[in-house]
């Protein structure tokens, strides 16, 4: 059984921190949230949002676990979650949307990226993005285990932490644009987001039943309660699009929590808010610099419902390694996010200007893993995409992939870059249109087939450049946005 996505309570998070914070500010109740340093890893010196604008990347982490790393009660996690048990789902990121806010208080937008995205993670190569998280989280663990560290609680919090660097990494690697805060919740999170709001009303344009997400509703406008509402978000057996579909179901619910904030008096009602805060603070990790009140007086686009949230496109689908995959084009996404986010050239704020590639450029590889083969199975592969290859040669151990370049090669050095999610650096050393791939022990074994990832496309491919004017697409699987303050959608 496919694990469940929190679409709804990652962004329910932004939603209820828009309104709860800023209440919680004046009531001095917000000491106890879980804050995060992982933000770090995209440098103090990374790029940032302009004119008062926030980018703030929603984690929806698929785990039957507790904040400390212990099992949830199997009984609820059965009877109420309709999740299997503990041992299921591990610690996939089934649920990522980046959310931009306009600091002039214009319409907010929400891009969800899908969780079976095909696309490099550091360290990883080519994977689903889903499972940045859980990768980089298992090795975080390992390692301290073998260093000694025994604490329960430690572990799992460090470990999250290496999970959450590896996603975040990902995502701007993929992007291109500034991650300025995040926000992650758990599974339960959503349950008890659902179960402070009261009923939430939905639209379904068909009866449905379905067996391993407990989704059993009639086709209509209709409410439900915090049990249902996993299920409603849940379900993707019995759907045309499959996931792509459930990501719509979760946009709608989504709808549903503002209207409910909307219209029952929240910000008035004590006895609610406090409920909101209780989840927030047990269910619900920000980053370190996130400031509550700060946030709070610059969202009231979200609380009004002035928000659209879209889909990022695929490019169809895939088997490889015997696993599903949704192929995507990076370069079109960056210019779709840049479109959407409204911030120009999606690759202007994180990298130099590049050259154009002259088709004289070479390519040599040093494979410096210890897997005898590699670096002739990646210069066969380059060659395949279209790239001149050089020499391959076995060289020391290393731990990282680097590219280098010399003069008049920077644009392939970056494509191939792109492709191990390293930046390409120039050296004196090399003579010019030559490019190093020196292959490290985070390097994938099978070398990256480069349809997916390339950026500029080398002489005489057929690759496709980015189209800066791009919009998200309205139809086919992906769907059209949902318009949060547009009463309630009625979906699939």
């Amino acid at each position: 059984m496919r694990t469940v996505r929190v679409f709804a309570a990652a962004a329910s998070v932004v939603v209820l921190c828009s309104v709860g914070f800023g209440w919680a500010a004046k009531t001095h109740v917000v000491s106890g949230l879980h804050v995060s340093d992982a933000l770090s890893v995209l440098g103090a010196d990374g790029p940032r949002s302009e004119h008062g604008d926030s980018n703030i990347l929603l984690i929806g982490l698929d785990s039957r676990k507790a904040m400390d790393g212990s099992d949830l009660p199997a009984q609820f996690v059965t009877d109420e979650l309709h999740a299997g048990d503990s041992d299921v789902g591990g610690y996939n990121t089934n649920t990522l949307i980046l959310l931009h806010v306009p600091g002039d208080g214009s319409r907010a937008t929400a891009a969800a990226i899908p969780r079976d995205d095909y696309v490099a993670v550091p360290g990883y190569g080519m994977r689903k993005i889903k499972e940045a998280y859980g990768l980089a989280k298992f090795d975080e663990q390992n390692r301290l285990s073998k260093s000694g560290v025994s604490d329960p609680a430690t572990l799992e919090q460090k470990s999250r932490d290496a999970g959450r660097r590896s996603t975040l990494t990902t995502v701007q690697n993929l992007l291109r644009v500034p991650i300025d805060h995040f926000a992650e919740v758990n599974l339960i999170g959503f349950y008890h987001i659902a179960q402070a709001l009261g009923p939430l009303r939905v639209c379904l344009n068909a009866p449905v039943r379905d067996a391993y997400s407990g989704a059993n509703f009639p086709a209509g406008k209709q409410t439900l309660d915090p049990s249902q509402a996993l299920a409603f978000v849940r379900q993707r057996h019995g759907l045309d699009n499959g996931d792509l579909d459930r990501t719509h179901r979760q946009q709608a619910f989504i709808s549903a929590v503002i209207a409910n904030l909307k219209s029952t008096g929240v910000i008035g009602n004590i006895g609610k808010m406090q409920a909101l805060l209780d989840v927030v603070k047990k269910d619900v990790v920000i980053d370190s610099g996130l400031d509550p009140v700060t946030f709070a007086s610059q969202a009231d686009n979200l609380t009004s419902g002035s928000l659209d949230l879209y889909t990022l496109p695929i490019e169809g689908y895939a088997t490889i390694d015997s696993q599903d995959v949704n192929k995507v084009d990076p370069t079109r996404l960056r210019a779709e996010i840049a479109n959407l986010f409204k911030t120009g050239t999606a690759t202007a704020s994180t990298t130099t200007k590049a050259e154009s590639p002259s088709g004289r450029e070479t390519i040599d590889v040093v494979n410096g893993t210890g897997r005898a083969g590699l670096a002739g199975a990646t210069a066969a592969a380059l060659a395949s995409q279209g790239y001149r290859t050089g020499s391959t040669t076995t060289g020391h151990a290393t731990e990282s992939t680097t590219v280098t370049y010399g003069s008049g090669a920077q644009a392939v050095a970056q494509v191939v870059a792109d492709q191990y999610s390293v930046t390409a650096t120039a050296s004196s050393a090399l003579p010019s249109d030559r490019v190093s791939l020196t292959l490290g022990a985070d390097s994938p074994d099978t070398p990256p087939s480069g349809e997916t990832e390339a950026v500029t496309s080398p002489a005489g491919s057929t690759g496709r450049a980015p189209d800066s004017s791009a919009a998200v697409p309205t139809a086919g699987p992906q769907g059209a946005p949902v318009e949060a303050d547009h009463g309630t959608p009625c979906v699939d």
